[in-house]
Formats: C-alpha cells, structure tokens, sequence
C-alpha cells in the first residue's frame, strides 16, 4: 500500500470517473487503474462499483476513502513541518473566501501579497461559510477569510478587522431624512436581503431579530448579489445593508442614499480562520500581516456592535 494508490482511489471518488480521475493526478489511465486494482487485490476488497455510471464506492469502500484522506492529509503535513522549521515561506496554499468579502478585500492586498511572497502559490476560491469549513475540516483549505465567530470547536479565528453595517436607503423610503439611524429604525420586511447561504444575510436577521415585533415570515424579495439589491431598492422595492468595503465603491447620487448608524453602530468580525491542527501558520502569519497593513487605512471605526454570522434559533 503506498500514498500515491490512496491519492488516486481520492481522485476517483471525487470525480466518479477512471479517466478524469487519472486527467487530474497527471498521469494516464491504465497506470491509475492498474494501481487501485492492485491496492484492492493487496486489501481482497472492492474499492469501486464499477457496474454502476457514475462510478460509487462500494461499503468498505466509503470507509477506505475517509481513512485515506486522513493519512495523505497527514502525510502532507511532513513538507509543511519543514518548511516552518526552515522558515520557508513557498509552495501551496488553499485559501477560501466568502463572497460578500471576495470582491472588496482580495483586490486590496492580493498585489501586495505576492509580490511579498513570490515563492507562495496561493490557490483561491470562493465558498460559502458551510463549503468553507468542510473544507477546512477535510484538508482541502489551509485557511480562510471569513465572518465570525463561528463558534466551531476545531477551527481557530485570527480577527483582521471589523466592518461596519451601512444603509442604503432610496428618497422614497421612510428613513431617507434621517441624519443617521438605529438598528431599531430597521423593519425587516422593507429590507432586501442577500438568498439563503450568506452570512451577511443571517448577520442582517439577526440584527432585526434584537428588534421587537420581528417576524420572520415577511421576508418579500432575496438576491444573490448587492448590486441588485442596490438597483431593487432605487425601483422602490425598499432598503438594503451593504458591508462598508462594499459602499466605498458605489459612484454619483448612490452615495447620497448612504446613511450611516448610530453608535455603537452595527458590525461584522472578518477573520483569518483555519484547522486548529494546521501547520502552515508561517504563511498564515504573512497573510494576516499583509491585509492588516493594507486594511488599517479603509476601516477607521472602533465603537462597534459585532453581529453575529451564525443564525439563531
């Protein structure tokens, strides 16, 4: 049994397909399979239905699978052990976004960041909060930017900054006059949310939750972007809550529907998190460094409220 048999038994079942599978570990089919056919023959098992399109785990197979990724998780981690010795800040590094922070952020330090630190080969996507721990916890994110806390027993939360909450309200809203507002000025069912699966959207609820008379049924409209939660509520559709990063970019009368709370105002942690095993905390360290530099001058507010992201119940 070696670690490269286990890497390709976790290709197939990732891809359900002998030919792709051996397309993405760069090497032909016949060697993939040839050599999952001898791993199964060493163990007398059937890792793989191969009857069945696409291609499923058999039973054993299933256990074999989330044993293996453990050991190339673990067997992975022997690189990443000397590097940090060596103080080597290179190689790969998986890092997760989730969307209402991608846009705005990655732009400010990704130039700094790599000229810094050529020898890092940063992979980056873009993942809901749910996509990025389960990434987290099965070793394919090394960290992530993401809202906090999150309360989760294994991963650990670098805070980078804390972003205030800003109100984008039309003229022909109740609240357009108002100087400045309170959280208790907000009325959940005149507020344009982000769809399910954002954490921004369930910091939006749970802000309007503190609120008496919340009711949770008169959601009227969901979108998956800011932009068009902008362009609903100039139709007159109503009111939305931008990140402040994110109303630093809107042009012309859009800034003059930008109406700011009182203190302390309403706002969100954003953190470097990862696995509370990660080894990789040379190049974390870097990362945190370089977007608390660059963030220090765009976010100047202290008296702030934190929202959490996690959804109450």
């Amino acid at each position: 049994m070696t670690i490269t048999q286990l890497q390709y038994v976790l290709a197939v079942a990732k891809y359900q397909n002998f030919t792709l599978a051996a397309e993405k570990s760069f090497v032909t089919q016949p060697t993939l399979s040839m050599q999952i056919q001898k791993l199964e023959d060493e163990l007398d098992i059937l890792i793989f239905d191969r009857g069945k399109k696409p291609i499923q785990l058999t039973e054993i197979g299933r256990k074999l699978v989330e044993q293996s990724k453990n050991i190339v998780n673990e067997a992975n981690r022997i690189k990443d052990i000397v590097e940090q010795q060596k103080g080597f800040i290179g190689g790969e590094f998986k890092l997760g976004i989730i969307p209402t922070v991608m846009p705005t952020l990655l732009p400010m330090f990704l130039t700094n960041f790599i000229k810094k630190y050529s020898k890092v080969h940063l992979k980056i996507e873009e993942l809901n909060t749910k996509g990025i721990i389960e990434k987290l916890m099965d070793g394919n994110l090394d960290a992530a930017i993401a809202a906090t806390p999150l309360q989760h027993e294994h991963i650990k939360e670098r805070v980078l900054y804390y972003e205030p909450f800003v109100a984008y309200i039309p003229q022909n809203h109740r609240l357009y006059s108002n100087k400045k507002i309170d959280t208790t000025d907000l009325a959940i069912e005149d507020i344009l949310l982000l769809e399910d699966g954002h954490c921004f959207r369930e910091g939006v609820v749970n802000l309007c939750k503190s609120n008496k008379g919340f009711n949770d049924e008169r959601f009227q409209l969901e979108s998956g972007s800011f932009e068009t939660m902008i362009k609903l509520a100039n139709e007159g559709m109503g009111m939305t809550l931008l990140p402040y990063l994110h109303s630093l970019d809107l042009k012309g009368t859009e800034k003059d529907n930008l109406h700011y709370f009182n203190e302390p105002t309403p706002a969100r942690e954003v953190s470097l998190i990862y696995h509370k095993s990660e080894l990789k905390l040379h190049i974390i360290e870097a990362l945190r460094e370089v977007i608390m530099g660059v963030i220090r001058g765009a976010i100047a507010f202290q008296n702030v409220q934190i929202i959490s992201p996690v959804a109450k119940r």
